[in-house]
């Protein structure tokens, strides 16, 4: 059996600060895994984030993307995936956030069949919440994990339940953990967060699997924008697998469809985890940052208007979401819904019946549609999902035998134009607003911040800050006041935020907080000339 080489303790460097039980996840076994996935696949990592830079530039040269020749076979030939394992079978309803001890609880306990236990864009990188999520996950497969709140609330897993299934989104492959280094480098954070629980979790979910058969390792993969960086995740498993002793195939990973290159490879990204893959989800939030950063400087036609404005019914959403429903189910594949990120409010009930209609109409509109399942951010959403899904569903645990008719062509992913909205200026002082709130929430540890009863996460900051970036390089003249969109008065706005913020928290609670980091970051990667290609690069360096 092979396994991690032998490393010279002084090549694997622990830099962060101690974690509290930081040495029952940080062990020399398990870092010597970690150092052993970042020696083996790191320099192929580079090599495709070297690539992505190239493709950039060739959509920038050419104003387009299509589907690849090259792979046309791929797309042509009959083939399938590897059949679902039982815990993967019924997905019609999943709940999504990070790994803190509270959320862990909620979410086991959501009655939803599939939690996403996110160590991307829920979770802000500090290294305690790094490495104090690996523990929250062991204890609640333990099942010893309980949590209190400073006014004596209590939450503790409930044991007549039926807990939800983990599926685990490490970090996507441009994030670099900085506090463990390999060789003088910092690793991939996409090794630690995978390797760490892969090494501690693997065998602990088979053993389970006679008594809880929601139990196996099993992966969201985020930010993948092409085969090639499936393929390298794929041979990551194949590897880990190997190296532990776990039969090949036990893995299973669920693809986020949230970048537009990727779009045009759903097949292909399929077919190279086909061992190994159970499905894709049609990550939209991301999906229109990537839209907007691949396609930013290619003319009016690709000017995203407000957010808000642009849901899964605009002509290019709608286009989406049918490819990826038809490529699914041709594959055999799980197809699964994008986001309901509505956080409901016992303050203000006509909000709150307002969004709950939207969302039930989101829901059902998705299961009619043929997907097999949906996310949701809260749980009070789980209800109105599942029900929403059980009305098409009914007993069966999917409907993959559904595949939506039609042709999507290349020009329909790319009909921006067709979504008809608009460049407002309460869509820009909304971008700003939401940047601003939720980077400083960022830098303070929180990775998943409730913002005007919508759970906003690094996906829709980076939403805000591309779109005022796109509005400015285009010259964007506002619909509602004829105002040019420059950098002045995007800096006026920022300003204005400050200030209401200030008058709104009171002076000793604004000053504790980081809202003049948040503005600067903020403004450093809307405003750039050269596009920063994710806000959380420069960020990291300002995170405690």
């Amino acid at each position: 059996m092979a396994g991690p080489q032998e490393a010279e303790p002084a090549s694997i460097v622990v830099a962060g600060l101690p974690v509290d039980r930081g040495e029952e996840v940080l062990t020399p076994e398990a870092l010597a895994f970690v150092a052993e996935l970042s020696r083996r696949f790191g320099p192929r990592r580079r090599e495709l984030l070297a690539l992505r830079k190239e493709r950039r530039a060739r959509i920038a040269a050419e104003g387009t993307l299509d589907f690849l020749p090259e792979t046309a076979a791929v797309r042509s030939r009959e083939w399938k995936i590897a059949e679902a394992p039982r815990a993967l079978q019924d997905r019609r309803v999943e709940i999504t956030g990070p790994t803190d001890r509270k959320m862990v609880v909620n979410a086991l306990n959501s009655g939803a069949k599939v939690w996403l236990a996110d160590f991307e864009d829920a979770t802000a990188p500090t290294w305690s919440n790094v490495v104090e999520g690996q523990i929250n996950l062991i204890d609640a497969f333990e099942r010893r994990i309980d949590f209190s709140t400073g006014a004596g609330k209590s939450y503790a897993l409930r044991p007549d339940a039926e807990l939800a299934t983990v599926v685990v989104r490490p970090r996507g492959w441009h994030l670099d953990e900085a506090h463990l280094l390999v060789d003088g480098e910092p690793v991939a954070g996409a090794f630690l967060d995978f390797g760490l629980y892969f090494f501690h979790n693997a065998a602990r979910l088979l053993a389970r699997g006679a008594e809880d058969p929601n139990s196996g390792p099993y992966f969201y993969l985020p930010k993948t924008e092409s085969h090639l960086e499936a393929r390298l995740w794929n041979e990551v498993f194949t590897y880990a697998q190997e190296a532990l002793g776990i039969p090949h195939g036990t893995i299973r990973a669920t693809v986020l469809i949230e970048t537009i290159t990727a779009a045009f490879e759903m097949d292909e990204i399929l077919y190279e985890l086909r061992d190994h893959a159970a499905g894709l989800n049609a990550g939209r939030w991301d999906y229109l940052f990537s839209i907007i950063k691949n396609l930013r400087d290619a003319g009016e036609k690709y000017i995203l208007p407000d957010r808000n404005s642009v849901g899964m019914t605009s002509p290019f959403m709608r286009a989406y979401a049918q490819l990826l429903v038809q490529t699914c189910h041709r594959r055999g594949a799980h197809a699964i819904g994008g986001m309901a990120a509505f956080i409901p409010s016992r303050r203000d009930p006509a909000v709150n019946a307002a969004a709950m209609e939207k969302v039930t109409a989101d829901k059902e509109r998705e299961a009619g549609n043929g997907f097999d399942g949906s996310w949701v951010a809260h749980p009070d959403l789980v209800p109105i999902c599942r029900d929403a899904f059980d009305a098409v569903l009914g007993d069966r645990p999917n409907q993959k035998d559904v595949r939506p008719a039609g042709t999507v062509t290349a020009a329909e992913l790319l009909d921006i134009a067709g979504a008809d909205g608009r460049c407002t200026a309460a869509g820009l002082h909304n971008a700003v607003q939401v940047g601003i709130r939720y980077i400083e929430a960022w830098l303070r540890g929180l990775g998943a911040v409730a913002i005007f009863n919508m759970m906003e996460d690094a996906a829709t900051a980076e939403i805000s800050r591309s779109q005022v970036w796109q509005w400015i390089y285009n010259g964007v003249v506002l619909d509602d006041t004829g105002a040019k969109v420059t950098p002045e008065l995007v800096r006026e706005l920022i300003a204005t935020e400050l200030a209401e913020l200030r008058a709104e928290l009171g002076d000793d609670a604004y000053s504790a907080g980081r809202w003049t980091e948040a503005a600067g970051l903020f403004e450093q990667v809307a405003l750039a000339e050269d596009f920063p290609d994710f806000l959380t690069l420069p960020g990291y360096a300002l995170l405690g």
